[in-house]
């Protein structure tokens, strides 16, 4: 029987849909590497292991890379034609994100926050470019709400941030502070009663030992560092600790069946 404390989520928006499993696990392709060649072999490297790890869908990232790092890795998984789902986070300049996803059908877009970091007077502006975007692209947005490194200068309550984010995005992202570290189960509770059934996505320090715990509440999540050899964002991408990962979110998709 599942837990009693599982939230039973209605995906009215769409976002859970995308994936073929509960609970859906996405890998971030971080694009290290020296030179463009180097950044798209290590690409392609780390896209076959999450495939072979059996992880749900990737994120193609300019964490270390470019915009043309962006295209090229883009361009390999949609002509791999592989069945996996994938998105993409074009850090600091949202709007190509959208561009991007748009142009190589990438089912969604993350964007590291999508209220709350900009001046009160600027949430309008933040709005309309919000509505306008969404409405030229055909997938789904990941937005952050309180996302690790970015201001917060709403001059509004948690809550009332988060009932704005639902009209901004398809899911909501919550971290803690900073890249790898562990997002805390009291941070992902405040968050799931401020939205409800709204998908509710850890972007952040995501492990076996506490995915089960995580996972009762929220319902998928983003792991980058813990993928690594060195637990670390400039590691290598480790196919034992993508399998760790997804043995422990098998194990909770069985128990909350």
């Amino acid at each position: 029987m599942p837990d009693e404390e599982v939230v039973q989520v209605m995906d009215a928006k769409g976002f859970l849909s995308v994936f073929k499993e509960r609970k859906p696990v996405m890998a971030m392709l971080h694009l290290k590497g020296e030179t463009p060649d180097e950044v798209l072999e290590r690409a392609k490297r780390e896209f076959d292991l999450y495939i072979e790890g059996g992880v749900d869908a990737v994120i193609v990232e300019d964490y270390f890379g470019t915009y043309g790092d962006m295209r090229r890795a883009l361009e390999y998984i949609r002509e791999a034609k592989s069945e996996i789902v994938y998105g993409v986070n074009c850090l600091n300049i949202d709007a190509m994100g959208f561009e991007l996803a748009q142009e190589f059908g990438a089912a969604f877009v993350q964007l590291d926050s999508v209220v709350g970091h900009v001046k009160p007077r600027d949430e309008e502006a933040l709005e309309a470019f919000l509505d306008l975007y969404r409405g030229r692209y055909d997938g789904c947005v990941l937005g952050g709400v309180r996302f690790k490194y970015q201001p917060v200068l709403s001059d509004r309550t948690l809550e009332e941030d988060l009932a704005i984010a639902q009209g901004r995005c398809d899911a909501v992202a919550v971290t803690q502070d900073a890249t790898g570290q562990e997002t805390s189960i009291d941070k992902i509770r405040s968050f799931r009663a401020g939205l409800g059934d709204f998908p509710l996505i850890v972007a952040a320090g995501v492990t076996p030992e506490n995915a089960r715990e995580s996972f009762k509440i929220a319902d998928g999540a983003v792991v980058g560092s813990y993928f690594k050899d060195t637990y670390h964002d400039d590691g290598e991408v480790s196919l034992d600790h993508v399998r760790a990962i997804m043995d422990a979110v098998r194990a909770v998709r069985e128990e909350t069946a």
